[in-house]
């Protein structure tokens, strides 16, 4: 880890020499990068309740496919990361006030999150997937199918299901569920019809509950990506955590730890 961290540091050095002085940006405070790896602390925002990204088992304690990965980032720069538990209505919030270094978690890249911050390369595609019980997967094959009075919608607040449940799905009856990791057992009891979220959510939740399948994950009825939030304007730091995922993903680390966390 050590020579992988000492090559991004290169690569982000001849990168920031390479730039004239009038294409530059002001930076104006010390970078992410000098900062985390001075103090030796990597501060990662994530609310811990999405599954396979990011979930809370204990006090302190994380498990996901994106706590892995910022386990390796920690280690690239000298640094261990200390998870910030948020929710996603404070997500935004807390990041833009200066509580955390970098935000993980399975988070969508939206334009109203890039006014705010900076997003890094987008590390997965993982559009909107309708999760339903098992014997409804025909009934709710398209978005028309679902925007209907007589469908029972439900959303946790805060993040894009939410946006997406109220701009796309406006005319079917909509449920906001406070509680994203109970959100299943309602599809489950029938007092939800469908649950819209990212395609991988679908896929590990339809594994852990039979009852539950995923609707065509592999087309899903809107497309995202994943990334990580990063601050805006460090431009430093950005390349840093670009260059890193880059290597991550060309040396086949990404690879294995996207197979232990979506068996595929």
């Amino acid at each position: 880890m050590k020579i992988l961290a000492a090559s991004i540091l290169m690569c982000v050095q001849a990168a920031a020499m390479a730039q004239t002085p009038s294409s530059a940006p002001a930076q104006t405070a010390p970078s992410t990068l000098a900062r985390v790896t001075q103090s030796g602390v990597l501060r990662v925002c994530t609310p811990g309740d999405y599954k396979p990204f990011s979930f809370q088992h204990g006090p302190g304690q994380f498990e996901g496919l994106d706590v892995d990965l910022m386990q390796t980032l920690a280690t690239a720069l000298n640094a261990k990361p200390q998870y910030v538990k948020t929710t996603w209505k404070e997500l935004l919030p807390d990041f833009v006030a200066g509580k955390c270094d970098i935000a993980a978690g399975g988070i969508s890249v939206s334009l109203e999150r890039q006014k705010q911050a900076y997003f890094s390369t987008p590390y997965m595609v993982n559009g909107k997937t309708p999760l339903t019980r098992c014997e409804n997967v025909a009934r709710f094959q398209t978005v028309e199918a679902i925007d209907q009075p007589s469908v029972r919608v439900i959303a946790n607040p805060g993040g894009s299901n939410e946006r997406f449940a109220k701009t796309r799905l406006s005319h079917a009856t909509l449920t906001m569920h406070p509680d994203n990791l109970t959100i299943f057992d309602e599809l489950i009891k029938g007092q939800a019809d469908v649950f819209v979220t990212e395609a991988a959510e679908a896929i590990v939740q339809s594994k852990a509950h039979p009852e539950l399948c995923a609707v065509n994950p592999d087309r899903p009825l809107q497309y995202a990506e994943m990334a990580y939030l990063l601050p805006l304007g460090d431009e430093v730091f950005k390349r840093f955590v670009d260059q890193w995922l880059h290597l991550s993903q060309a040396g086949g680390e990404y690879a294995q730890l996207s197979a232990k966390w979506l068996g595929k």
